[in-house]
């Protein structure tokens, strides 16, 4: 056998993988989670997930059952978060607001992204349009975020979906102002001035031209007004103009057992962490979204 063949034979398997390209998708994962901190906040949130949904159907427990002898109990072994002013389980609620507190982050960053890329994809594309609705942004823009959404659900009512509503008129010019900016950027480069000359319509050139190119900054809007909404409802229920009380949201936990603070310190400290570690983990995460779509970093890796 002639030393040619002998050393082709000689390759290692693993050498010969080595050469094999892989899918963009897992090239991907592996950017976005090269960062141990967004590995560490993507498992929390999925765990919150998680356990937020398949809990309720592994246990017939009712979170709103009381226990008048347990009132105000310490955290222990049978309790892990302790017992609130009732005497309900602090933990078994925290878990079932889990679903209340996600829901309200979900609907208002998909009704805000939605919302706002639409109208920032017009202003930034049609000049007519730009100047009227910038400036509506900017009069918005110029209340606090919490003012104005205590303003409108005040106007609107005290309900967990009026709530909702809320958030998504508080945090859509956000979105608008970065789509807009994106937008004046695309439409002005070769491949949108093609598809003018070639004669495709202007809905179809936002549709499958525009669109597509703004998913970067879209996506890392999601995450960070996800994380804004959970805090911000939070903060409107500790004021009083958030969701009914009977809703149990991690917001409305801590309004209800504010009083009873400094006889058992647990009742406001379960649901607090729960709040923190979500924000936080929603913004590690969206920061992560945000190196995976940075140009410079994608020519470094």
């Amino acid at each position: 056998m002639s030393a040619s063949s002998s050393s082709v034979q000689r390759v290692p398997p693993a050498r010969a993988r080595a050469g094999k390209p892989r899918a963009p998708w897992v090239k991907a994962l592996r950017r976005l989670f090269a960062r141990r901190v967004v590995l560490v906040s993507a498992l929390v949130l999925l765990l919150t997930v998680v356990v937020a949904v398949f809990y309720p159907m592994l246990t017939d427990a009712d979170p709103g059952d009381m226990n008048l002898a347990m009132r105000l109990h310490a955290p222990s072994w049978a309790y892990w978060a302790g017992n609130d002013e009732l005497g309900r389980d602090v933990m078994l609620r925290i878990i079932h607001g889990a679903r209340y507190s996600l829901m309200i982050g979900f609907f208002t960053a998909l009704g805000a992204v939605v919302l706002g890329t639409a109208l920032g994809m017009l202003a930034g594309y049609f000049r007519r349009l730009d100047a009227p609705l910038m400036r509506l942004v900017d009069a918005m823009m110029a209340f606090p975020d919490i003012l104005l959404g205590i303003a409108l659900v005040a106007i609107l009512g005290a309900s967990l979906w009026n709530v909702i509503l809320a958030l998504v008129i508080v945090y859509t010019p956000r979105v608008v102002r970065v789509v807009r900016a994106s937008t004046l950027v695309l439409r002005e480069l070769l491949f949108v001035d093609a598809a003018r000359a070639l004669g495709v319509r202007t809905p179809m050139i936002l549709w499958r031209h525009i669109l597509p190119n703004l998913l970067s900054p879209v996506l890392v809007q999601v995450t960070f007004i996800f994380a804004y909404a959970i805090l911000a409802e939070a903060g409107l229920s500790f004021l009083g103009v958030g969701v009914p009380p009977e809703i149990p949201t991690w917001g409305t936990m801590i309004t209800g057992s504010l009083q009873y603070a400094d006889q058992a310190f647990w009742t406001i400290l379960a649901p607090g962490i729960a709040i923190v570690l979500t924000a936080l983990s929603l913004q590690l995460l969206g920061d992560g979204v945000r190196d995976l779509f940075d140009p410079k970093l994608k020519q470094k890796s």
